[in-house]
């Protein structure tokens, strides 16, 4: 079975999540969306809702899990019989961010990392774009999947 760990905060998960997850899920068995735990870092959702965001946003797709995780993401995988790690690029600077992590995670665990490219209708969206349009007050609904809803 391949499975691939598709790991981030997801504060918020973004349309440009969802469309890696989706086209990943036709290239894997299972995905499991790992929600990174990172006590120094300030997110604008809970964790438990940041986890219900995906839940619902992929419902009805029996091949996609969403868990929580601390440590590394190579240790989770270890964990779960993951030989992949998922990553979406939006950019050349995604690319070489990417890259280095990719690489430190091959040398330390021979896990392969599988990229792939974001579509071009949502390129430039990222999570930190979405929080501060939702600060704001503006209108984010078209940045997130439906199952994003503020009150």
């Amino acid at each position: 079975m391949k499975i691939a760990v598709f790991p981030g905060s997801f504060d918020p998960i973004t349309l440009g999540h969802y469309d890696i997850i989706k086209r990943g899920s036709t290239l894997f068995d299972k995905i499991i969306i790992a929600i990174g735990v990172n006590a120094e870092k300030k997110y604008m959702f809970p964790l438990e809702e940041r986890k219900r965001f995906i839940e619902e946003a992929f419902t009805g797709m029996p091949n996609i899990e969403v868990i929580t995780y601390e440590g590394l993401t190579i240790d989770l995988c270890k964990k779960v019989g993951a030989k992949f790690i998922l990553r979406g690029l939006r950019n050349p600077a995604d690319f070489e961010f990417e890259k280095a992590i990719a690489h430190t995670n091959r040398l330390l665990s021979k896990i392969e990392t599988v990229f792939l490219l974001t579509a071009s209708q949502t390129s430039y969206i990222s999570s930190s774009i979405v929080r501060d349009v939702l600060r704001n007050g503006g209108d984010y609904t078209k940045l997130v999947p439906d199952s994003v809803r503020v009150k």
